[in-house]
């Protein structure tokens, strides 16, 4: 079986943006698979290409603008984007997620199975904590995380 990939993007001063980066941390108290590696992106971009190459399954976290009330969780595909024109609006902050997996792509010679999960935020401004909304969606997107790993 091969590797799989919780990837955890955001800027951790801006409040909800850092919801990757949280639920890094989360995962550390949480025994995983062997087979299983967290990364804390942060805000990097392009420089992630090399962690994630070779990766069977990559579940990406971040912060996701899709007009839900804050702390509203979703779950997209790769396939997801392919209908929308305007697939840009989640990012890697300096380029696109879908962007990223076509390089990884290009890259590997095959698109590795992926998942992203959103969080609508309430608010990204300076800050360290998460919003309460945010918040407590945490438990929930810890839990959809552990299925992801386990499916």
């Amino acid at each position: 079986m091969g590797r799989k990939i919780v990837l955890g993007i955001g800027n951790l001063l801006l409040r909800d943006d850092g919801i990757g980066v949280h639920l890094v941390r989360a995962l550390e108290d949480r025994r995983l698979p062997p087979d299983v590696e967290v990364i804390d992106g942060g805000t990097a971009g392009c420089d992630l290409l090399p962690l994630l190459s070779g990766a069977e399954k990559i579940i990406i976290v971040d912060a996701l603008k899709g007009g839900e009330p804050p702390g509203a969780v979703y779950r997209l595909t790769p396939q997801d984007f392919q209908q929308q024109a305007d697939y840009d609006v989640i990012s890697l902050h300096d380029i696109g997620i879908m962007d990223a997996l076509k390089m990884l792509e290009l890259m590997d010679g095959y698109m590795p199975a992926a998942v992203i999960i959103g969080v609508e935020p309430g608010q990204i401004e300076v800050g360290l904590d998460l919003t309460p909304e945010v918040s407590a969606s945490l438990p929930f997107i810890l839990d959809l995380v552990m299925r992801e790993i386990a499916g």
